[in-house]
């Protein structure tokens, strides 16, 4: 099993009798990406062209767009959007960094510091 977590985790808990809880940052990311595209006015996340490649030949990927980063129980969130056309994008934002702050504290207990995020482009398209 310690093969298969090749990846950064980190110790939400820790107890001598039941054992340890540990996250993968690829979860927190998705916890991230998840809440994001959650919010009205969020069109899609902006990836970078190896997700969009992942995503062409069949890999669905829940964080595209998403870094995080995890230090000390203490998380930085980076976040990649694409908004709708019409939206406030201060407005909007604000919402999107509120949304992550709280997932990702009400489901791992980590503190998030900070959510950053770069608006990558806007959605044209009426889907109406």
């Amino acid at each position: 099993m310690e093969k298969e977590l090749d990846r950064s985790t980190y110790v939400l808990q820790e107890d001598e009798s039941a054992g340890a809880v540990k996250i993968a940052d690829d979860v927190v990311a998705m916890i991230a990406g998840i809440a994001a595209a959650e919010v009205e006015g969020v069109a899609t996340m902006a990836g970078n062209a190896t997700n969009e490649l992942m995503s062409m030949v069949g890999v669905k990927s829940l964080k595209k767009g998403v870094k995080v980063e995890v230090i000390n129980k203490e998380v930085s969130v980076d976040l990649g959007l694409i908004m709708e056309y019409g939206y406030n994008i201060p407005a909007t934002s604000r919402q999107v960094q509120e949304k992550v702050k709280n997932a990702i504290e009400n489901m791992t207990g980590l503190t998030v510091s900070n959510v950053n995020i770069k608006i990558a482009g806007v959605n044209m398209q009426k889907d109406r």
